[in-house]
């Protein structure tokens, strides 16, 4: 019989766009819960996804990059970000090799306040040359969090991940888990499907087109063998949706196709995915758009 006393707690990833906490998260979690392209703004909604053993759980939440907000889906955004500084019991604050320390100071100065622990996660460090240039990233970080407790990592090449893995397990409180053991988020099924069609968007779109495209699951009927889904894309102009059906529907046919296989490969069940597209005017800043796409409460 194990006489240790459990441990759970929430484990927040917060930082700036494009410095890898997607990735990061899904190597921490060991299942692909966080859609990752190397596109900016990829992630829009704040994702979980739980590591239990017996002894322990831990539930990661992937949060939007921080941005000045342009529109209210931004501010929507902004708010998930700002949201995980106020309810973790561990935070993992993400930057990289290239990134400029002084990008978005007031959120940064927010997490040096923090009185949970901070980790500070220090990304790509396989694109360094040497180590002198990595200890001069260190010393300046380490004047900007004081507190933090600093991990270089490269989350694409596994590196330094299982040791950052075993500090989040000894800082985390006892208690009991928040969720049953077998779960592996608390997002429904929809969801992921909705995240894996857009993430083939932000693949397959340039410019505009993937940041004013969203997904809703209409139908998702789930039989034993298979499960047959119906999605709509909605984007703000007739001109966008022109580009995203493409030339007698070919890009559109494409989207779906990647879509089906991933979604196959997440639920291990046949797919089939019926793709429409609408526009809705202007849906980023609708306050009744932005709570019916579930950005606001």
């Amino acid at each position: 019989m194990n006489t240790t006393e459990h441990k759970a707690g929430f484990v927040n990833i917060v930082g700036n766009p494009n410095v890898g906490k997607s990735t990061l998260m899904n190597d921490l979690v060991g299942e692909r819960v966080s859609i990752i392209t190397s596109k900016a703004q990829t992630t829009r909604h704040r994702i979980t996804g739980i590591v239990n053993t017996p002894d322990y759980q831990i539930v990661f939440s992937d949060t939007p990059g921080v941005l000045k907000p342009k529109y209210k889906l931004q501010e929507s955004m902004l708010e998930f970000s700002e949201g995980a500084l106020t309810d973790a019991d561990i935070l993992l604050y993400v930057t990289d090799v290239v990134e400029d320390p002084t990008k978005n100071a007031d959120f940064l100065a927010r997490v040096a306040k923090e009185t949970v622990p901070v980790l500070l996660v220090i990304n790509k460090i396989d694109l360094l040359k040497g180590q002198d240039e990595l200890e001069g990233i260190v010393n300046r970080w380490k004047e900007l969090l004081p507190k933090a407790e600093v991990f270089p990592t490269s989350a694409k090449e596994h590196f330094n991940v299982a040791n950052l893995m075993a500090r989040i397990v000894e800082l985390l409180p006892p208690s009991p888990p928040y969720f049953g053991k077998d779960a592996l988020t608390d997002k429904p099924a929809r969801f992921f499907v909705t995240e894996i069609i857009r993430e083939k968007i932000l693949l397959n779109y340039d410019k505009e087109v993937p940041y004013s495209a969203e997904v809703i699951v209409e139908k998702f009927d789930e039989k034993e063998g298979a499960i047959h889904i119906m999605a709509v894309i909605y984007v703000e102009r007739d001109s966008q949706k022109g580009i995203l059906i493409g030339k007698g529907g070919s890009m559109l046919k494409r989207v779906g196709t990647e879509a089906r296989k991933d979604i196959e490969k997440f639920f291990g069940k046949k797919v089939f995915l019926e793709l429409f597209v609408k526009v809705e005017a202007n849906w980023r800043n609708r306050e009744n758009k932005l709570k019916a796409f579930g950005y606001i409460e």
